[in-house]
């Protein structure tokens, strides 16, 4: 696995961590979501790491594995965007699971936290994205 890291704030370069040899576990995806956005207050660093463990989970689950996951951020607004790419060009269904009827909520939470979320399509998969907006950057708590 290779990392490749470039400032994220109020710039277009993204996070980027690229999946080409063997991909992480979810907890180590979580892991960097964190480090990535430690200054940020812990109830919206908790919704971006539920929304990226929903993302990364269904493209293991359903797109053949993630190949890529991307995370842009600007501060004024306070905007976090994750990108989760794969294989599999079926685009996921809100609230309808192949999994079974066990399965199939991670669209829901990903719905309601949110302030948008899609998918685009390309030549060699597609791409899941979801945008999380928060009114104030503010420090990480301190304990």
């Amino acid at each position: 696995m290779r990392l490749v890291e470039t400032e994220h704030r109020d710039r277009p370069d993204p996070l980027t961590r690229e999946l080409t040899d063997e991909s992480p576990t979810l907890a180590t995806v979580r892991r960097w979501v964190a480090d990535a956005l430690a200054d940020l207050s812990d109830d919206h660093r908790d919704d971006c790491l539920l929304v990226v463990n929903e993302l990364v989970s269904n493209a293991y689950d359903h797109g053949s594995g993630p190949r890529g996951i991307r995370l842009r951020r600007t501060s004024h607004p306070c905007v976090v965007r994750f990108e989760v790419d794969d294989a599999e060009p079926d685009h996921p269904t809100l609230g309808r699971s192949r999994l079974g009827e066990d399965r199939g909520r991670g669209l829901v939470i990903v719905h309601n936290l949110a302030a948008d979320w899609g998918v685009n399509a390309h030549r060699d998969g597609k791409t899941v994205w979801a945008e999380l907006a928060c009114a104030t950057a503010y420090p990480a708590k301190s304990h």
